[in-house]
C-alpha cells in the first residue's frame, strides 16, 4: 500500500481527495505539520541549491525547477482542498479552522517567493541557456522567464524591514480578502422576506413561486392554517441569493418590493459588523503601500505586470473605445423602456428607477420579440443541456464525456463526477467534478472553475489526469422537477465549462505552464467566452432544447427570437461592464486617501459617464465586489472585456467557415483544441492566438456581437 493511502486525508497529497473524511479539526491539526515538512523541504533545497551555485558547477533544471513544483503542489492540493470546501460547504467552524492556518500559509508562499537562493538558481538556469550551455524549450524559457517574474513581485529583492513589512501586509491582505468574502456571504444569507399574501407575489411565474415556496419550508415557516407552504398559497420566501432574486426582479408587479429587494442587494455587507467599507479603504492602502515597496507607482502597474496589457493607458484606451459606443446605445434603450412603461400607463414611467429596469426590460423584450424568457425554462432542464454540451465538445474537440458518479467522493449529494476520453483512441485525458445548484446557506454565490488536480507526473512517473471543479448557483430542482435553467445559466455553465475545457485539454508536460499555469489573467477568459457562442449556434441549441416532459425540440420559431433577441440592451450590459471594469482600474491607479474622496466618491465619479441612471444612495456595490476585494480581479476586471476581443475574434473563425458546414466547423474545432485549449502557458497568449487564427485579433467581431456596430 502507498504511504499516501496511509496518511491523513488532508495529507495525501495526491489524487482525488476524500471529502467528506476532511474535518475543521483536521485542518487545524494537519495543515501546520504539513507546513513543517515543507519549510524543512525548502532549506533542504536551498541548502543544496547553495553548494551548486557556490561551485563552478553547471545547474540543470531537474535540479531547481523539479523538487520546487513537488513543493508547490503538496501545498496546493492540501490546501486547495480547504480553499475549495470553504467556498462550497462554508461552517463557522471551517470558518474558523481556514482564518487559524491562513496567515502560516501566506507566510511559506512569502519564503519561497522570496528565498534568494532558489532566485539566484533560476537566474543561474537563464544565465547558462543564453550562454547556450543549457538547452530549454520554448515552454521553459517562458517558465522561467514568469517565475522569476512572480518572485519579483513577491519581493525577493526587498530586504530587512522593507521585506519584514512586505510580509506582514501580504499576510494581512489575505485575512481581509477571506473576511471581505465571508462578510458578502453572510449579509446575503442574512436577510429574508417572507410573502403572504397572493397579491405580494403577482407576476411571479411557476417556477419562482415554487422556489421561494421551497425556500419558506425549508426554513421551516408554515401557512396561516398550519400547512406546508405551497406555489399556489404561499407563504413564500424571498432572498438575495440570484436564483430567487433577479427573477423577483424581472416579474414582480409590486414595485415597493422589487424597491426593498434592489435595496437590500446594493446594500449587501455595508453596515453593522458586516461593514466591507473599513476593509475596501485598507486593502487599496496596503496594495498601493506594496506597490511602492516593490517600485511601482500604483498597483494597477503591478498588476499588469504579468498581463497581457502593457499599460493602464492601453486598458483605459480599450475602455474608453467601449464606453463611447455603449453610452449613447444605453440612453436609447433607457428610453425605449420609458416609453415601454408610459404606453402601460404605469406611474413610474416619467422617472425609472433602477428597480424598475429589468420589469420594463422584460415587458419591452416580450413586446419586440415575442420572447418570454421564463416560457422556455422548460426546454432547457439540466440533464439535456449537458447532453447538448457534451455532444458539442464531442463534435469541436473530438472527446467524449461520461458519468462516473460514484466513483469519487463528493462534497454534497447534488455533486457529480464526471470522465473524459479522447475519441481518437478512448483513453482516459481528465476528469470534473460539477456542483450546479444554490446553496444560500453554506455556497458562496457565482460561478468558477478551479483546478482539483493538474496535469503533471507522480513521483514514480505515472502520468496524473486534469480533474477541474466545475462551480454553478442555478435553479435547484423543486420537488420532482428538475433543474429547469433559464438562458443566462445556460450561458453560464457554457463559460465555465471552457475555462474547465483549457484546464483538462492540455497537452502541456510540465504542470506549471499547464492548463491555466502562467496563462496572462487577461486571456484567461477567452475559451470561456468562447463557448458562450455557441449558446446561439441553431444546431448545438436545437440539438439540447428539449422540452423537459414530453421530449418535443425547442421550436425553430423560439430559436429565431433568442437569436434576434442577443443584443436586446445590449449598450446597457456593455457600460455595466465597463463601469465595473473602470471602476476597478482607478481604484487601483488612481485612488489614495489623499485624494480626499472615499472608495465610493470616487466610483460615484466614475459613474456620471458610465451608467445612465446614477447609482441610488443605498448603492454601496462596492462592499460586495469580491471579485476585486477578494478574489484575483484586482486591477484585472478589464480582463472580461479585453479577452472578450479574442473570444469573439476566435469564434468568427467559425462563422467565415459557415456554421452548418460540418466538416470545416469540426477541423476549426480541431484547431482552437490543438491550440488555445492545448497550449495553455507554454507560449504567450498572442503567440497561441495566432497559431489558431492565422492573424492578430480584430476587435470587429466583438463589435458586431455586441450590437453596437452602428454606434
Amino acid at each position: 500500500m502507498s504511504a499516501s493511502l496511509l496518511s491523513p486525508p488532508l495529507l495525501r497529497g495526491e489524487g482525488l481527495p476524500d471529502f467528506p473524511a476532511i474535518t475543521p479539526e483536521q485542518v487545524r491539526q494537519q495543515i501546520p505539520l504539513l507546513l513543517q515538512e515543507l519549510n524543512a523541504g525548502l532549506s533542504d533545497l536551498e541548502d543544496g541549491l547553495n553548494l551548486t551555485l557556490g561551485s563552478s558547477e553547471p545547474l540543470g533544471w531537474s535540479q531547481v525547477m523539479d523538487p520546487l513544483q513537488r513543493l508547490g503542489e503538496r501545498l496546493r492540493w492540501s490546501w486547495g482542498v480547504v480553499s475549495h470546501l470553504n467556498g462550497v460547504c462554508n461552517s463557522p467552524e471551517l470558518r474558523e479552522a481556514h482564518r487559524s492556518q491562513q496567515g502560516a500559509v501566506v507566510a511559506f508562499g512569502n519564503r519561497v517567493g522570496q528565498s534568494r537562493s532558489i532566485y539566484h538558481a533560476l537566474k543561474r538556469l537563464q544565465e547558462q541557456h543564453r550562454a547556450g550551455s543549457l538547452p530549454l524549450d520554448p515552454t521553459q524559457e517562458r517558465i522561467l522567464e514568469a517565475e522569476l517574474l512572480d518572485m519579483q513581485l513577491r519581493g525577493v529583492a526587498l530586504e530587512g524591514e522593507a521585506q519584514a513589512a512586505f510580509n506582514t501586509a501580504s499576510e494581512e491582505l489575505a485575512e481581509l480578502a477571506t473576511r471581505f468574502g465571508n462578510h458578502v456571504l453572510d449579509a446575503t444569507n442574512g436577510w429574508s422576506l417572507a410573502l403572504n399574501s397572493t397579491e405580494e407575489v403577482d407576476g411571479l411565474p411557476e417556477s419562482l413561486r415554487q422556489l421561494l415556496a421551497q425556500a419558506a419550508r425549508d426554513a421551516g415557516l408554515k401557512a396561516a392554517d398550519g400547512s406546508e407552504p405551497s406555489a399556489e398559497k404561499g407563504p413564500w420566501l424571498l432572498g438575495l441569493d440570484m436564483p430567487r432574486a433577479m427573477p423577483f426582479l424581472k416579474y414582480s408587479r409590486r414595485r415597493d418590493l422589487r424597491e426593498r429587494l434592489y435595496k437590500a442587494q446594493v446594500s449587501r455587507a455595508s453596515s453593522g459588523d458586516l461593514d466591507n467599507s473599513p476593509l475596501i479603504e485598507r486593502i487599496l492602502t496596503l496594495k498601493r503601500e506594496q506597490a511602492a515597496r516593490l517600485g511601482y507607482a500604483t498597483w494597477a502597474e503591478v498588476s499588469l505586470a504579468s498581463k497581457m496589457a502593457d499599460s493602464v493607458d492601453a486598458v483605459e484606451r480599450l475602455l474608453e473605445d467601449l464606453r463611447a459606443a455603449a453610452y449613447p446605445a444605453a440612453q436609447r434603450e433607457l428610453k425605449a423602456l420609458a416609453a415601454c412603461a408610459e404606453r402601460h400607463g404605469a406611474a413610474e414611467a416619467g422617472e425609472l428607477k433602477p428597480w424598475d429596469v429589468s420589469f420594463w426590460a422584460e415587458v419591452l423584450r416580450r413586446e419586440s420579440f415575442d420572447l418570454h424568457g421564463e416560457a422556455l425554462r422548460p426546454w432547457f432542464p439540466l440533464p439535456r443541456v449537458l447532453d447538448g454540451l457534451f455532444a458539442l465538445c464531442g463534435r469541436l474537440f473530438a472527446i467524449r464525456i461520461e458519468a462516473a458518479d460514484g466513483e469519487a467522493p463528493v462534497w454534497h449529494p447534488d455533486v457529480r463526477f464526471f470522465r473524459v476520453f479522447d475519441a481518437a483512441n478512448d483513453k482516459a485525458i481528465a476528469g470534473f467534478y460539477l456542483d450546479p445548484y444554490s446553496r444560500p446557506g453554506s455556497k458562496r454565490g457565482g460561478a468558477w472553475m478551479d483546478d482539483c488536480l493538474g496535469r503533471s507526473r507522480d513521483a514514480a512517473g505515472h502520468p496524473v489526469l486534469p480533474v477541474a471543479y466545475l462551480i454553478c448557483n442555478q435553479s435547484p430542482p423543486v420537488g420532482d422537477t428538475p433543474s429547469l435553467m433559464t438562458f443566462e445559466e445556460v450561458e453560464t455553465l457554457f463559460h465555465e465549462f471552457g475555462h474547465g475545457l483549457q484546464h483538462m485539454l492540455t497537452t502541456v508536460e510540465r504542470p506549471e505552464a499547464a492548463g491555466i499555469n502562467h496563462v496572462e489573467w487577461d486571456a484567461v477568459e477567452l475559451p470561456s467566452q468562447f463557448m458562450e457562442n455557441w449558446c446561439y449556434d441553431r444546431s448545438t441549441l436545437l440539438g439540447m432544447a428539449r422540452h423537459w416532459q414530453s421530449g418535443q425540440p425547442l421550436p425553430e420559431a423560439e430559436f429565431a427570437k433568442l437569436l434576434a433577441a442577443r443584443t436586446f440592451m445590449g449598450g446597457s450590459a456593455t457600460l455595466r461592464q465597463v463601469h465595473f471594469a473602470l471602476v476597478d482600474l482607478r481604484l487601483h491607479s488612481a485612488w489614495s486617501p489623499a485624494t480626499g474622496l472615499s472608495p465610493e466618491a470616487l466610483r460615484r465619479q466614475i459613474a456620471t459617464t458610465t451608467t445612465v441612471l446614477p447609482p441610488i444612495p443605498e448603492d454601496s456595490f462596492l462592499c460586495a465586489f469580491s471579485h476585486i476585494f477578494a478574489g484575483g480581479y484586482s486591477a484585472g476586471y478589464y480582463s472580461y472585456k479585453w479577452a472578450e476581443v479574442l473570444s469573439a475574434d476566435a469564434f468568427s473563425a467559425f462563422e467565415e467557415v459557415g456554421l452548418e458546414n460540418e466538416p470545416e466547423v469540426q477541423s476549426t474545432g480541431r484547431r482552437f483544441r490543438d491550440t488555445v485549449l492545448s497550449l495553455g502557458g507554454s507560449r504567450s497568449p498572442s503567440e497561441v492566438f495566432e497559431a489558431f487564427r492565422g492573424r492578430e485579433p480584430s476587435a470587429e467581431a466583438l463589435i458586431r456581437h455586441s450590437g453596437l456596430l452602428a454606434a
